[in-house]
């Protein structure tokens, strides 16, 4: 067991580096031109990258608190271990196609060193629950943000957008139901049933729930019972995920500030910049998730950047800024999120 999870470490190692490499050679931009936005990003660069550490960081806290509830309340997973996986299971997800194929199954394979292997996957499926669960309420919060600045003379409100904010509204409203049956109910024999109804996965999906009947009965009984039994560790959760989306908007508004907009100065116009962050990040988020099959999410980022600071009435040059400046950061944290995987 222990040479095969070695042997799968190595295979993520690899994956990680390939994505680098990947992603370095498919900028839409020459690299005198890379150069030239980086060279205008200067000491900037660094609060951009560096606040990442502390969005990991929540990130990490949202994680421990769902290990820890779903262990009832004690955890002998260290949160800097919890830490490091974080990152690495991160950076995987960037590098694969449809986030998750890499990094959670490596979570699930470094944290079940620690706990038990149930455990292990149902803190991971919870963690990746939780994570998607917190960007509904991300964009569902942006909405009424936008309406709040709509009030104020501040964003323009139309016919077409209205209808856009009203579909987004919907579909939060559908993601939540859905999330709560899945915490109430669980959510791998249902997906796995899911599943089967796909052609030519119909018998792969049969042959393994037959095989692994009762674990996949246990951990979706440890599904449900943190939200039933351990609300304030699911709160503390959603909590933490929610602000580090929140924090997370703050790389954006370094980037505005950078090109002189501020909104007029001041705490009120450093606050009205702060909440154009927030929208950007918001759209930029649910336009990329919306088509997440692709690797790094190539082109899908960089475009939803240019069209959430255009619609602010910004030029698409700052749009083109903000993307690259954005994948350059990406670029960085998967470096470090691999080598973490070969630091014990």
């Amino acid at each position: 067991m222990k040479w095969t999870k070695q042997r799968l470490n190595n295979l993520f190692f690899f994956l990680g580096i390939a994505a680098v490499v990947v992603m370095l050679l498919t900028f839409d931009v020459s690299f005198v031109e890379l150069w030239e936005h980086l060279y205008h990003a200067g000491y900037w660069l660094i609060p951009i990258v560096g606040v990442w550490f502390f969005v990991y960081g929540l990130n990490a806290l949202a994680w421990q608190a769902i290990i820890k509830g779903n262990l009832g309340g004690k955890s002998p997973v260290r949160f800097w271990r919890i830490y490091r996986l974080t990152i690495t299971g991160y950076a995987l997800n960037y590098a694969t196609p449809v986030g998750g194929l890499g990094g959670e199954p490596y979570r699930i394979m470094e944290l079940s060193k620690d706990i038990d292997n149930q455990h292990a996957t149902s803190s991971v499926i919870l963690y990746a629950m939780m994570h998607f669960f917190a960007h509904f309420w991300f964009w569902f919060v942006s909405i009424f943000l936008y309406l709040a600045l709509v009030l104020i003379g501040d964003m323009p409100i139309t016919t077409a957008i209205a209808i856009v904010l009203g579909i987004i509204v919907v579909f939060c409203l559908v993601a939540f139901y859905i999330f709560s049956r899945g915490y109430r109910h669980g959510l791998v024999v249902y997906t796995l049933g899911i599943v089967g109804k796909i052609p030519g996965l119909r018998g792969w999906s049969r042959r393994f729930r037959g095989r692994h009947a009762e674990s996949l009965r246990n951990i979706d009984a440890q599904i449900s019972a943190l939200y039933g039994q351990d609300r304030r560790a699911f709160y503390t959760s959603l909590v933490l995920e929610f602000l580090s989306r929140v924090l997370q908007s703050s790389e954006v508004m370094f980037m505005l500030l950078l090109f002189g907009i501020d909104c007029g100065g001041g705490w009120g116009g450093l606050t009205l910049t702060y909440m154009h962050s927030i929208l950007i990040v918001s759209f930029t988020t649910l336009f990329a998730n919306l088509i997440g099959f692709l690797p790094m999410q190539l082109g899908v980022q960089e475009g939803g950047f240019v069209l959430s600071i255009a619609a602010l009435g910004l030029s698409a040059a700052l749009g083109i800024f903000v993307s690259i400046i954005c994948r350059v950061r990406e670029i960085i944290w998967i470096i470090v999120g691999i080598l973490l995987m070969k630091i014990k």
